[in-house]
């Protein structure tokens, strides 16, 4: 078969919503957006536990400790799903960390800030997880195989952590007027980092309108946004709370919220490596990959070892 025609059976293929899967013919261009889209996610969800994971020993009791522990372990698994699903396109895991460690690979700027107090674990539960799943709920109908099942897994978990974060600020709101107020200035800090989540406006993302017609994204960024901010606001009041944004109000004509003007000049601030943690988070990623070398070669060894036993064993019973 030409180019041509091999390009002219995947087009077919997915506008016909018939999944692609890794020994499929696929575009060069297919292959590399997908591996930044799904390596990112995957670096996300490492470098998303170290907020969480600095607040495990400080957890107010035995209850929220083990639930925390929980969730950041969570986390841990879906970016093994994800860099999983990106080896099927042909990136090996230690190039994924090279370029995670080197600044050329990104993860998103929501874990570039600071947990500063218990309530923040509701507020990045209840909001950046809320939004994760906003965000990620499309995503199990994408066009390629190997993601859109990993994302099935990582949905249903991320349902759990968003439960667990809204009560937290649930109890944090019922509680004393310092309680209320430590959750008030979380909802503060985190509401629009977590708006920025769904990436630039549609008219400025170089990716969005690609990623769309191949059927990777489903849903824009912008309507993505809209959908997170209404329901969110509503939680809001649930919880007695005031989202940070004086312009936020119901829009009877469109049915939706509408809100202020987003700071995008902090957010590609923080994408280009200088948000208030991106040096400390990736000094963490780093150290931790160095000092488990020993761990991945001690792997290596054990599993060569038995995969020679195994073949002595074999060729004794042939």
């Amino acid at each position: 078969m030409t180019v041509d025609s091999l390009q002219e059976h995947f087009d077919d293929k997915v506008k016909r919503e018939v999944t692609i899967e890794p020994r499929d013919w696929m575009p060069d261009d297919y292959r590399k957006t997908l591996l930044r889209q799904i390596s990112q996610h995957a670096h996300s969800e490492i470098v998303g536990m170290l907020p969480e994971g600095n607040w495990i020993t400080r957890a107010p009791n035995l209850r929220r400790k083990a639930v925390l522990l929980a969730k950041v372990q969570d986390e841990a698994g879906h970016g093994l799903y994800l860099y999983s699903a990106a080896e099927t396109l042909g990136s090996s895991r230690d190039e994924m960390m090279e370029q995670l460690h080197s600044g050329k690979a990104k993860y998103s700027s929501i874990f570039n800030y600071p947990s500063l107090t218990w309530a923040d674990m509701g507020a990045i539960g209840w909001l950046v997880d809320g939004a994760a799943i906003m965000n990620q709920v499309p995503l199990c109908r994408a066009s390629y195989g190997p993601y859109a099942r990993a994302m099935v897994r990582v949905c249903k978990e991320e349902s759990f952590h968003q439960r667990q974060g809204f009560e937290i600020m649930l109890t944090l709101s019922n509680g004393t007027e310092v309680q209320k107020k430590l959750a008030q200035d979380a909802l503060n800090r985190w509401w629009w980092p977590s708006i920025m989540m769904f990436g630039p406006p549609d008219d400025n993302s170089p990716n969005t309108e690609q990623s769309m017609r191949w059927r990777i994204k489903r849903i824009s960024n912008d309507e993505l946004r809209q959908r997170f901010i209404d329901v969110t606001v509503e939680q809001a009041k649930i919880l007695g709370l005031t989202p940070p944004d004086k312009d936020l109000k119901w829009n009877e004509a469109t049915g939706h919220y509408d809100f202020g003007a987003i700071n995008w000049d902090e957010f590609w601030n923080v994408v280009k490596g200088n948000g208030p943690c991106n040096k400390e988070r990736l000094e963490a990623r780093k150290k931790a990959w160095e000092e488990g070398e020993w761990v991945r070669e001690a792997a290596l060894a054990y599993s060569k070892k038995r995969s020679e036993r195994n073949n002595k064993i074999s060729a004794k019973a042939a």
